[in-house]
């Protein structure tokens, strides 16, 4: 019984001074219960408007009156600081754009730093037990510690550039075209030379020709013909020439008759004839040519005949040189040194032209073209012109110097067979210069339209 009374009267002094503390801490107060998660009790806060507190949910005293105990967590309960400003908040020391003015720059973590909402009425705040500033005024304090910027108004500052990662060797390259996964996108990479072989290719050399190295030394030191290592070297040569003469020497023969045909006219009714035909190779060849007109029941106008060596100069082109005879009925003919060229341009034009130095002394020349325009594959239509022209004058033969006459025609024809085909047609002959007054002193029209029948052949 003793030591209990003397356990009593020792924790008495305690008992009072704590019933003293609790009495000084509530002076002044009303008998409302306090909240112990508010620091702030005694603060002088009659120019703020609050929204009504919201009781946190998690606060199993809510309502209760709690008045007798005591606010241990709040170290200013009971002093008087109605009068004491809130000395401003220290920026954090890396904050290093602290004091500037970005304003228009939105703090990427807080979608409303920046923006003056001092007016705004904000809603019942659910206070976490963890904040202290629940419902506090706090349009004059910085934002969040998170964001360095919050708050400052930066309107008038430019940001600085953006600072490459070091790491990053291609940091201020013109990049826009490239993709995440190619890092060099944008480069002039033209002249570097790249992991892969350098091969030439025909870009490599003028003409677009593939880049050939000579043959090594040792292909040059065998025979020519690597059958004459096996074989006996003359039996082998005299194979080569019987394969040549089989099959790129073969000598052919042919005779094409262009034209035999009959005219019919405001003049007599007459007839003519063009023909050609050659033997040999397909080299060297040798050529002959006729052609004249006459009327029917009347005198031969003139024929001539020629004789050429053709030589094979490109595809389709033949150099042709000879003589040339012609035949007047008056007595007058004559031998011309011929030379010319005959063969297909393209789109199958087939052409020839020649010049002709006769033993007077005396050159002319003729230029001849025609084109086969197929309808079906039987019916073609010819469309043909031949221009005759002169160096001098030659009054025994009535021809002027220039441009002697045209003569164009046009003949369709059908096929009967390949080499065989008859064919109608329309031919306009017309005389220039002074061989149109030549014709005119013998008292023919130097223009001249016909109706033309015919056949063309060749074997």
């Amino acid at each position: 019984m003793s030591r209990a009374l003397f356990a009593a009267v020792a924790v008495l002094p305690l008992m009072l001074a704590a019933g003293s503390a609790v009495a000084q801490s509530h002076g002044g107060h009303g008998a409302q219960p306090t909240r112990v998660a508010d620091p702030h009790a005694g603060h002088d806060m009659s120019g703020m408007q609050m929204a009504p507190a919201q009781t946190p949910a998690v606060d199993p005293h809510a309502g209760h009156n709690i008045s007798p105990t005591p606010a241990a967590a709040d170290p200013h309960a009971g002093h008087d600081m109605s009068a004491m400003r809130t000395a401003p908040a220290q920026t954090p020391a890396a904050d290093p754009h602290a004091g500037h003015n970005i304003s228009p720059t939105p703090a990427a973590a807080d979608p409303h730093a920046g923006h003056d909402m001092s007016a705004m009425r904000t809603a019942p705040a659910q206070t976490p037990a963890s904040d202290p500033h629940a419902g506090h005024k706090m349009s004059a304090v910085p934002a969040a510690a998170a964001d360095p910027h919050a708050g400052h108004d930066m309107s008038g500052m430019q940001a600085a550039p953006a600072q490459a990662p070091a790491a990053d060797p291609h940091a201020g390259h013109n990049m826009g075209q490239a993709t995440a996964a190619d890092s060099h996108a944008g480069h002039d990479m033209s002249g570097m030379a790249g992991g892969a072989p350098n091969i030439p290719t025909s870009v490599d050399a003028v003409g677009g020709r593939m880049v050939e190295t000579p043959p090594p030394a040792a292909a040059r030191a065998a025979p020519a013909h690597a059958a004459d290592l096996l074989f006996d070297p003359a039996v082998m040569a005299a194979s080569r020439k019987q394969l040549l003469a089989e099959n790129g020497d073969i000598r052919s023969t042919a005779v094409l008759i262009d034209a035999i045909e009959s005219s019919f006219g405001d003049g007599e009714k007459g007839y003519s004839w063009n023909a050609q035909g050659w033997t040999g190779g397909d080299i060297n060849r040798f050529w002959w040519k006729t052609q004249g007109e006459g009327v029917f029941d009347g005198k031969l106008h003139e024929a001539e005949v020629q004789a050429l060596y053709s030589r094979a100069v490109a595809p389709f082109w033949d150099v042709q040189a000879g003589v040339r005879q012609d035949f007047r009925p008056d007595g007058e003919d004559t031998t011309h040194l011929t030379v010319g060229v005959q063969g297909v341009a393209p789109y199958w034009f087939e052409m020839g032209a020649a010049a002709f130095l006769s033993t007077e002394g005396d050159l002319t020349a003729r230029v001849e073209a025609e084109y086969d325009q197929r309808i079906t594959q039987k019916w073609i239509l010819q469309p043909a012109i031949e221009l005759a022209l002169s160096a001098s004058d030659i009054p025994e033969l009535e021809i002027g110097s220039g441009l002697t006459s045209v003569t164009a025609g046009l003949r369709l024809r059908y096929e009967i067979r390949k080499e065989f085909a008859p064919y109608v047609g329309v031919e306009w002959n017309r005389s220039l210069g002074d061989t149109a007054d030549y014709a005119k002193a013998r008292g023919e029209d130097p223009e001249d339209v016909r109706l033309v029948v015919g056949i063309r052949a060749w074997f």
